[in-house]
């Protein structure tokens, strides 16, 4: 069951609330976590008795779109620390943007923020719009993909920086440090791809909504289209399904950011995410997007305005 415990009851008295320490975390330093101790404590009954799960799920799927758009924020502001570095550091001659490998990696970078934000923007309009069915399984979706991302991301845009991000005067330091802790919020990987399964076997609806948002974008491109047929399979294959689960959820992440970038995103944008992502040429690192990529406009369109 679920309860609401208050620290101060009605007479004014504290609740028997009793604090252990306050945990030395990694990062997230300005947050306090502690462990505590409910010593006959008392509470309020929230939701029906025996159905605390239930309850509670109501609540975290919202706080893992809390999770969604402080990663989107954080990858936003890794990205604005590389560019604006890139912009002004020179070597051998020239801007480290205007080196061709740097405009690589900064466009696969970019692309990569973009995704993470039009997702994240998707899925705040679901719950606007009471979307419950697509927001059940798109939320947990979206929240494995995003935040596992984070790290990677991080690590990326301080090595743009070089020595100078490896400092604790740089904010990357902090976003470095912060990076891996919205993917233990809520839910770890394990934890979400599980109930990501959980949702296609109890809430049938919610596949149907995912797979109908994807179809949305049918016939823009062969390799997305191509995806979107898999996931059909995929999403209600019942064999070795536990050990499929990372797989299938980050298929279902890319192939959802995939859809929304086509439908809402220049050619070029949607494109080379297309093609780094799960296409012929997707690579495991930034920085390998393959000739032909529009790198100019890509760069142009991510970064800051003066």
């Amino acid at each position: 069951s679920c309860f609401a415990v208050p620290r101060w009851l009605p007479d004014g008295t504290r609740n028997s609330i009793e604090i252990q320490r306050l945990k030395d975390k990694l990062g997230n330093k300005s947050n306090a976590s502690s462990e505590i101790e409910l010593n006959g404590a008392l509470g309020r009954l929230v939701g029906e008795e025996g159905r605390g799960v239930q309850t509670i799920l109501t609540m975290v799927n919202h706080t893992r779109l809390d999770c969604i758009i402080g990663v989107v924020g954080q990858l936003r502001a890794g990205y604005s620390q590389a560019i604006h570095h890139t912009r002004h550091r020179a070597a051998f001659g020239k801007t480290l943007v205007d080196q061709p490998l740097m405009r690589n990696v900064l466009s696969d970078l970019a692309l990569e923020s973009e995704a993470a934000t039009t997702l994240m923007m998707r899925l705040a309009g679901a719950y606007d719009r009471g979307e419950s069915e697509f927001a059940r399984i798109a939320t947990a979706i979206g929240k494995y993909w995003v935040c596992k991302r984070a790290p990677v991301f991080a690590a990326e845009t301080l090595e743009c920086l070089g020595g100078a991000g490896y400092v604790e005067e740089a904010p990357m330091a902090r976003l470095f440090r912060e990076s891996p802790l919205n993917g233990v919020w809520e839910g770890s990987g394990n934890v979400i791809c599980l109930d990501v399964l959980r949702a296609v076997t109890r809430d049938p609806e919610s596949v149907e909504a995912f797979l109908a948002e994807l179809e949305l974008s049918k016939g823009a491109d062969v390799h997305l289209d191509r995806l979107i047929s898999d996931l059909h399979v995929e999403l209600t294959d019942q064999s070795d399904v536990e050990l499929r689960a990372r797989r299938i959820v980050e298929r279902a992440a890319v192939a959802l950011c995939g859809s929304l970038l086509v439908r809402h995103a220049p050619d070029y944008v949607s494109d080379a995410y297309i093609s780094s992502r799960f296409a012929g040429d997707s690579s495991r690192t930034f920085g390998t997007l393959v000739p032909g990529t529009d790198f100019d406009a890509i760069i142009h369109r991510s970064w800051p305005q003066d």
